[in-house]
């Protein structure tokens, strides 16, 4: 997808008159020495780097990149790795001049304004929302409040990236693969799962964009780039149900002949509203249920749901003809082996009803989870983000991303079978397209024998079953 953060900045710097150029490397196909050339060719003043948790690592090399093409430049780390883990960055990886924490539209505004004035660390010194360094010492500004208006943004400056070379598409039932594009229409989750960042990093009073905004930039990107699916990239769609529906009825009102999916909470999905939604064009509505223990998903997660809820949205969606994808997790703290069950058998029991996603737990920085886990073990006390572990410390990059996962109550063997067990009912790809991968992510002992474990669980669960074709996630 188009990275919605980048583009959002893009178009503040732009709008203001401030000269922007957005890099997407991937897409573009270069390669590290390639983006070396062009920092140490056109020397820009300031080059900013978006990082995740997952891909923090790429992130960090190219900021050390950056500082050695052009020494010059200021560096600034954003996104939400960089919110949550400031302090972390900035200690540990001295090329980095300056991390944005937050909402980076106006702060990236006011860095470059005060860097063209006074191109010196000093300069930075009152904007609210970053991190730097001052005489040496890592320095958090105040926060800066919430952008209260949304409306108030430019739409996101999808021209300042090659739209056309984004392969971005969803499969949509009788209509095959169409060309689609990511659209945030709310910036919040009011829910607060242990897990979970969003609420820290966007906060839990969610800001909505008004219908009619929203409406207009899916009109837009329609006319200019002929989208026909839009992903509302939300973390919580329906966080008012009253406002979801309002955007659908001006879709179905204005014939935009656009398909849409999105995320939402179960808990406050109703039949008419849903009903509404498929009118307006949605075929794909995912949703998170987490865990089939009842005493995990509401007292560990905090979730807050119940399963009659999740009974209802699945049986709406069938009526519907809206294809249900339902978010699951394994080893949650304090789930044992016996609760873990009631996941994979609701997922087992809906393979052929539902698309069912799952995950091993990641820890993420700055989240209850983060801190439980250090309280507990299992990351110890210096534990820092910017550093990679091979000994303890439990990732799965080629699957999982490169995070922590947390294995509490259960073993690998058993959290081994929960993942096969739902890549069997899932139709994944085979192991044995797997291997060579798995192979070439082996970086320590604890990583081969994990390895040996996974394989010697799928043996036998592939001699339980008979004539079946098995799978690996």
């Amino acid at each position: 997808m188009p990275p919605l953060g980048l583009l959002y900045i893009g178009a503040v710097l732009e709008r203001e008159g401030v000269p922007v150029e957005i890099i997407p490397s991937n897409v573009l196909g270069m390669d590290w020495p390639d983006i070396e050339r062009k920092i140490r060719k056109e020397k820009p003043d300031i080059v900013g780097v978006t990082i995740s948790t997952e891909n923090r690592f790429q992130s960090f090399k190219l900021i050390k990149l950056a500082k050695r093409a052009h020494p010059g430049a200021l560096t600034v780390l954003g996104g939400p790795h960089a919110s949550m883990a400031a302090e972390d960055c900035l200690e540990h990886i001295p090329e980095i001049d300056v991390v944005v924490r937050g909402e980076g539209e106006y702060t990236m505004l006011d860095i470059c304004r005060a860097w063209e004035k006074k191109k010196a660390l000093s300069g930075l010194a009152d904007i609210p929302g970053i991190v730097l360094r001052v005489n040496g010492k890592v320095r958090g500004n105040p926060p800066r409040p919430p952008i209260p208006d949304l409306d108030s943004l430019p739409f996101p400056a999808f021209h300042l990236v090659p739209f056309d070379k984004y392969n971005f598409r969803f499969p949509v039932p009788g209509h095959g693969d169409l060309p689609a594009v990511n659209i945030m229409t709310s910036r919040g989750c009011p829910f607060n799962c242990n897990f979970c960042a969003t609420p820290i990093n966007w906060g839990r009073h969610v800001r909505m964009r008004s219908p009619e905004n929203v409406v207009r930039e899916i009109e837009l990107l329609k006319r200019r780039y002929g989208i026909k699916v839009a992903f509302f990239y939300d973390d919580t769609f329906n966080a008012s149900p009253k406002r979801a529906e309002a955007i659908c009825n001006l879709m179905i009102e204005r014939k935009l002949d656009v398909f849409f999916n999105c995320n939402v909470r179960i808990d406050i999905m109703n039949r008419e509203l849903l009903e509404t939604m498929k009118r307006a064009g949605l075929f794909h509505l995912a949703f998170g249920l987490e865990a089939g223990s009842d005493r995990v998903r509401n007292d560990i997660i905090g979730k807050k749901v119940e399963m009659g809820d999740f009974h209802n949205l699945v049986k709406w969606c069938e009526e519907l003809k809206i294809i249900p994808n339902v978010f699951f997790i394994f080893s949650h703290p304090t789930e044992t082996w016996l609760e873990a069950q009631d996941t994979i058998k609701i997922i087992e029991e809906y393979q052929d009803r539902i698309e069912a996603s799952i995950a091993i737990l990641h820890i993420y920085p700055g989240t209850p989870l983060e801190k439980l886990a250090k309280d507990t073990g299992f990351l110890p006390k210096n534990f820092s983000w910017t550093k990679r572990y091979f000994s303890k410390i439990i990732t799965l990059p080629m699957a999982q991303g490169d995070v922590p996962l947390f294995i509490d109550k259960l073993t690998w063997s058993q959290v081994s079978e929960l993942v096969l067990r739902w890549s069997f009912s899932a139709k994944k790809t085979s192991i044995l397209k797997k291997v060579p991968q798995a192979l070439k992510h082996i970086r320590s002992f604890g990583d081969f024998k994990r390895n040996v474990i996974m394989g010697w669980v799928y043996v036998r669960l592939r001699l339980r079953r008979p004539g079946k074709k098995g799978a690996v996630a």
